[in-house]
C-alpha cells in the first residue's frame, strides 16, 4: 500500500484547485485500505484516552467540502473507536434567530471542545466566507452596522473576515486547541454520480433536496471561493489539508493518517504520574479490596 505523508496534502500559497487531484491511488484494494484505517483509528482512540488523562489540550477537526463529499461517513468511520464521551460532533446549518443576534463566530466558539476531547465541525466557521460569499445577501441577516445592502459588502469586508477567522484560530490554538482543517476535494463528475445514487436508491432519497441542484449550478463560484479561502487562511500553524475525495475509503484513511501522524508529534501528551504516596501504596490498596 502506498505510503502517504501529511506534507503532500498541505495547502501553501495561492491555491488552484484544478491542479489538485480529486483521486489518489493508494495502490491497494478497498479491503486493505479499510483494514489500515481500522489500525489507525484504534491508535487514535488510544491517543484520545491519553489526551483526556493529560487534560491540557483539545483537538478541533474542521471538515469542509461540497455536498456529497463524504463528511458524514468520514466522521462515522474515522472516530468509530473513540470513547463516545471523547468526541463531540457539531453540524452547522443555517444560523438560527438566536445565533444571528451574536457575531458570526459566536456559535462556533461555544461549540469548541473541552480540554481532553475532540470536537468535529461538520461544516465550519469557514461557511462564513464560502456560502455567504456565493450568496452575499445572507450577510444582510447578520444585521452588521454599516452593511445595509449587498453593495456594502466589498473586498475589504472579506479580507477583514479572513483575518478575523485567523485571529480566532490563533487565539484558541494559543490556549491549547490543536486545529486540523480538511477540505474534501470532490470532482463535479463524482458529485453527479453521488446525487444520482441518492435519487436511484430509495433508502437514500431522504438525503436529496432540489436545492442540491441549484447549488450545483454554482459549482465554479464555490470552487473559486474555496480556493481563495484556503489560500488566505492556510498557515504553518493551522494549515489546510486538501484531501482527494472521489474515493471515500481512501479519503477516510488519509484524514485518519494525517491526524495520527501530526498528533504523535505532541510528545508532551502523556498519562499523568501518580502521586508518590499513592504509587507506593498500590499493593496495600489491592489488599484492602481483596479482603472485602
Amino acid at each position: 500500500m502506498k505510503e502517504i505523508n501529511p506534507s503532500q496534502f498541505y495547502a501553501e500559497g495561492a491555491i488552484n484547485l484544478e491542479e489538485r487531484p480529486t483521486f489518489l491511488d493508494l495502490q491497494a484494494k478497498e479491503k486493505k485500505i479499510e483494514k489500515e484505517l481500522e489500525n489507525v483509528r484504534e491508535d487514535l482512540g488510544e491517543w484520545q484516552d491519553v489526551l483526556y488523562a493529560h487534560g491540557k489540550y483539545s483537538v478541533l477537526v474542521c471538515l469542509q467540502g461540497m455536498d456529497t463529499a463524504g463528511k458524514d461517513s468520514l466522521i462515522r468511520e474515522v472516530f468509530k473507536d473513540f470513547n463516545s464521551r471523547g468526541v463531540v460532533v457539531h453540524s452547522f446549518k443555517t444560523p438560527t434567530s438566536k445565533e444571528l443576534k451574536h457575531d458570526y463566530l459566536w456559535r462556533h466558539y461555544i461549540a469548541l471542545p473541552e480540554r481532553g476531547k475532540f470536537g468535529v465541525f461538520n461544516r465550519t466557521h469557514y461557511e462564513n466566507v464560502l456560502v455567504t460569499k456565493v450568496h452575499p445577501n445572507y450577510i444582510l441577516h447578520e444585521n452588521i452596522p454599516g452593511i445595509n445592502s449587498v453593495e456594502d459588502i466589498d473586498e475589504a469586508f472579506w479580507e477583514k473576515r479572513y483575518q478575523q477567522i485567523l485571529d480566532f484560530e490563533k487565539h484558541i490554538q494559543a490556549n491549547g486547541t490543536i486545529i486540523f482543517k480538511f477540505f474534501l476535494h470532490l470532482s463535479k463528475n463524482e458529485q453527479k454520480h453521488r446525487l444520482l445514487r441518492r435519487l436511484n436508491k430509495s433508502s437514500k432519497n431522504w438525503k436529496f433536496s432540489p436545492g442540491d441542484l441549484k447549488e450545483r449550478e454554482l459549482w465554479e463560484d464555490y470552487q473559486d471561493c474555496y480556493a481563495e479561502a484556503i489560500s488566505k487562511t492556510s498557515t504553518p500553524e493551522t494549515p489546510w489539508y486538501i484531501v482527494p475525495a472521489d474515493d471515500k475509503p481512501s479519503a477516510r484513511y488519509i484524514v485518519a493518517k494525517i491526524l495520527l501522524d501530526k498528533l504523535s508529534e505532541y510528545k508532551d501528551v502523556q498519562e499523568p504520574e501518580l502521586a508518590p504516596e499513592i504509587k507506593e501504596n498500590l499493593d496495600a490498596y489491592k489488599k484492602m479490596l481483596e479482603k472485602e
